[in-house]
């Protein structure tokens, strides 16, 4: 293991603002060994046990986990963690508060995360069955395809091609809603609370229900009553009235229960299964009626919640925690509060209403779209020369010089067509149905305004521009051209990262001088089962947003606040201003605390003007050339198209199996030669550095890289090979269930490591106008739970286990066999839940 670059990320002594002048010596035994513990990893000789860590000392947060970590280590001290530091930031209060805290005993690892290793042998047999089911599936649909463009394409006159298109489009789409169901039952039959081992055969039959399940065009319907259908059908136990506004598909849906009335938020985790430890586990997850779950939230499994129970936003279940009924709780993991997180009342929404909706939906599916999409895709063959003549011509010419010229001119009208009309569409269209939707007035679900509000945010998240426009100046201008408010912009060429969502875009607003990182989720509309309402969200100025944050309306946040990585926004007491908040339920830290001033010089007059004019170029730059990038991905697969059209005759449905096939492994390769290429083959190195260094805007190129391609090797284990080759040193066997890795190459991940669904391992950290890196280290057999956050910085001993939704802060180290959790995570003492599926071996 690669030792920590600290001396990198940190002041030397001669820059701290260590003042000895005013040197108050240790009064007691454990006041003496701490000032001798942080003075060790400052190299210091000596401190003040007066000094305030970060105002009078220097150090940072990062320092501060270094020395939390040393004390853990010291048997003769007692344990402290992040959320200590803040609370007692000198020596003398952190004494006191240590020696008056309840004693607490060792934590015990449980025996289940114990990893076994599984042999090479089925690890190897079970990818090659995974890749043969794939073949197969392409081999099906390339069948369908191959009859249906037949009998399509035999239509004369539009009419024919319309009902043809209709029949066609409409059989082909049942099928491919019907049979993942039926695959579930043939295969699985009815879930139960079970464990088994990754990689065998019952492991197989999960990950081919789970792909087809994840693979269903149903998803699209999340939000309509339709999509309820579709979970009962699977065998989920939903009663009448609930809303379901989640994409998150629960993978055994007999273990799901929801009573009548609950709303379910978007990208929230119930899965009714996990990853632990190299097996996978699945269990009940059981809501009762009138139940809201929050925004950005995990059920694990064996959890429930009484009839009326809430649970707020960025907050989660452990597995075996019950909310009973009536209770309102938040945090990670949650615990009670009294906010009221059901902030609207009922609208008239019957079962009538529901049903006209899904029938409405279900017609101008069947009548409208399919038709569409299929006699489109007809007539585009028929209309286009560079299509029709292939397909109609007896010989196979692949030399000619005419089939790479077709491919040229067709993949720029159409790339290039989407972007432009892209925009002048987002930029009109969502403007004109916002004026039927007015801000804070109920409305029903299921009717002409909620279709309007849907729409708007359905064509104005679309993440292709916030990739594009995204970590430089031009995103301010996208979003204000989407309906955004954003005051008198105080350009800094980083003010969003390149994930940005809403519900509506023409309601929120942020201050001037606010800087936000990746994964802001703005929840400007509140549901219930039966009404939703739109209403402003506000941003103060000169904040600063971490990673990952749901920021709701209402929020009781304002000027000059540091909002930190996956921090719980509070909605409750009094507005925070000139504070930092971190942690579910968040806490205050001081808002200094995460900045780094030696570059601030560099964010004001003259050199201001002048970095940011630079960066801008730079940005240009990078703009075009990932336009280029995606572009010559497209213009290559519209090449293998065009050949297979070729060949059409020859091969037919076969051709189109084997288009699909190699499309996907060389968007795989493609975007790994592009990521290593820009790096020039080198790995990264830990830095810290003004995000108007040069080194930081070659960094953003690397953020830029497409890779949604990964998602569709989750639970395989080509998978850790795609890793390996983008320069993660992963070692074998290594169970990765949706896993993201910000740095590739400072990112080592031991031997059979589990790492679960919407986890992340994110070695960076932007810290207002500071860039930061450093390694993150996971040893062997180390689990990550749902949602997992790991920041930079960080090592997890050999069999260590980060519980779902928890937040790992940089520097800390976990030892061997240790439990974490919570948000900042910190040691787990109490005894782990034993979930149901332990009594069941599969």
């Amino acid at each position: 293991m690669e030792e920590k670059s600290l001396d990198v990320l940190t002041p030397g002594p001669d820059e701290s603002a260590i003042d000895l002048r005013e040197y108050t010596s240790p009064e007691t035994d454990i006041e003496k060994d701490l000032a001798e513990v942080l003075a060790d990893v400052m190299s210091v000789e000596r401190l003040s046990i007066d000094s305030h860590f970060f105002d009078d000392l220097g150090a940072n947060s990062l320092v501060m986990a270094h020395f939390c970590a040393r004390v853990r280590k010291r048997a003769d001290l007692p344990s402290a963690s992040m959320k200590d530091i803040y609370r007692h930031p000198t020596i003398r209060s952190l004494a006191t508060g240590l020696a008056n805290a309840a004693p607490v005993e060792s934590s015990v690892p449980a025996p289940a995360e114990v990893v076994t290793p599984v042999g090479t042998a089925r690890y190897a047999l079970c990818g090659t069955l995974q890749f043969v089911l794939f073949l197969g599936y392409s081999f099906l649909a390339g069948l369908a395809a191959d009859r249906g463009y037949a009998w399509v394409s035999a239509g004369s006159g539009v009419i024919d091609v319309y009902l043809r298109s209709f029949v066609f489009g409409g059989v082909g789409f049942v099928a491919l809603c019907t049979f993942p169901i039926a695959a579930k039952w043939l295969l699985i039959g009815r879930w139960k609370s079970r464990e088994f081992p990754v990689w065998g055969l019952t492991y197989l039959r999960f990950w081919t229900v789970k792909v087809l399940i994840h693979a269903n065009p149903m998803i699209f319907f999340v939000g309509n009553p339709l999509y309820v259908l579709y979970l009962r059908a699977l065998g989920a136990r939903i009663g009448k009235g609930v809303t379901i506004l989640s994409r998150s598909v629960p993978v055994c849906p007999d273990l799901l229960t929801v009573g009548a009335g609950t709303v379910i938020r978007k990208d929230s985790f119930f899965l009714c299964y996990r990853a632990h430890a190299g097996r996978i586990q699945t269990g009940r997850v059981t809501l009762g009626r009138d139940v809201f779950i929050g925004e950005k939230t995990v059920l694990d499994i064996d959890t429930s919640m009484g009839d009326g129970a809430q649970l707020g936003h960025t907050s989660t279940l452990y597995s075996g925690q019950a909310v009973p009924g009536g209770q309102r709780w938040h945090g990670s993991p949650a615990q009670l509060t009294q906010h009221d997180y059901l902030r609207i009342g009922p609208a008239p929404c019957g079962t009538l209403r529901r049903a006209g909706f899904g029938l409405i939906t279900v017609l101008q599916l069947f009548f409208l779209y399919v038709p569409l999409a299929v006699g489109g895709a007809y007539m585009l063959v028929t209309l286009v020369p560079a299509l029709h003549n292939r397909l109609s011509r007896s010989t196979m010419d692949l030399t000619s010089p005419a089939l790479y010229i077709d491919a040229l001119v067709l993949s720029l009208l159409l790339f290039f067509g989407f972007v432009v009309v892209g925009l002048a569409v987002m930029f009109t269209v969502p403007r004109l149905l916002n004026l039927v939707v007015k801000p804070d007035k109920v409305y029903p679900l299921y009717g002409f305004h909620y279709s309007a509000h849907r729409a708007i945010g359905r064509m104005t998240n679309i993440k292709f521009f916030t990739w594009l426009f995204g970590d430089s100046s031009y995103i301010v201008h996208y979003l204000r051209g989407i309906g955004y408010d954003l005051s008198r912009v105080e350009q800094t060429g980083s003010n969003f990262g390149t994930e940005v969502q809403h519900e509506t875009p023409f309601l929120c607003s942020v201050g001037s001088g606010t800087m936000v990182a990746d994964g802001l989720s703005i929840i400007n509309a509140d549901y219930s089962s039966t009404s939703f309402r739109v209403s402003r969200a506000s941003i103060g100025s000169n904040n600063f947003l971490g990673n990952n944050i749901a920021y709701p309306s209402g929020a009781r946040t304002g000027k000059n606040c540091l909002l930190a990585t996956k921090v719980m926004v509070p909605l409750e007491g009094e507005v925070r201003e000139g504070v930092g908040l971190l942690g579910s339920p968040c806490f205050e830290i001081p808002r200094s605390v995460e900045r780094d001033s030696r570059f601030d010089h560099l964010r004001t007059g003259d050199e201001l003007r002048r970095n940011l004019a630079a960066k801008n170029r730079y940005n240009a730059r990078s703009m075009v050339f990932f336009l280029l990038v995606r572009w010559l991905h497209f213009f290559v697969l519209t090449v293998l198209g065009l050949a297979n059209a070729e060949l059409y005759d020859s091969y037919g449905h076969v051709l189109i199996a084997a288009f699909l096939v190699l499309s996907l492994g060389f968007t795989a390769l493609y975007f790994v030669l592009v990521e290593r290429g820009i790096a020039a083959f080198r790995a990264l190195r830990p830095q810290v550095c003004s995000i108007y260094d040069p080194y930081f805007w070659w960094h953003e190129r690397l953020w830029k890289v497409p890779d949604h391609y990964l998602d569709i090797f989750n639970g395989t284990p080509f998978k850790n090979v795609i890793w390996r080759m983008l320069g993660v040193r992963i070692g074998s066997r290594v169970f990765d269930d949706g896993c993201y890795m910000t740095e590739r190459t400072l990112t080592t991940i031991g031997n059979d490591c589990t790492l679960n669904a919407g986890s992340k391992i994110q070695c960076h950290s932007q810290e207002d106008g500071t860039f930061k890196s450093d390694r993150s280290t996971l040893d062997a057999g180390c689990t990550l739970g749902v949602g997992a956050h790991v920041h930079y910085g960080v090592t997890m001993g050999t069999g260590a286990v980060l519980a779902p939704d928890s937040f790992l802060m940089k520097g800390e180290e976990v030892p061997e066999h240790a439990r974490w959790g919570g948000n900042p995570a910190t040691e787990m003492r109490v005894a782990p839940h034993q979930p149901e599926a332990l009594t069941r071996k599969g």
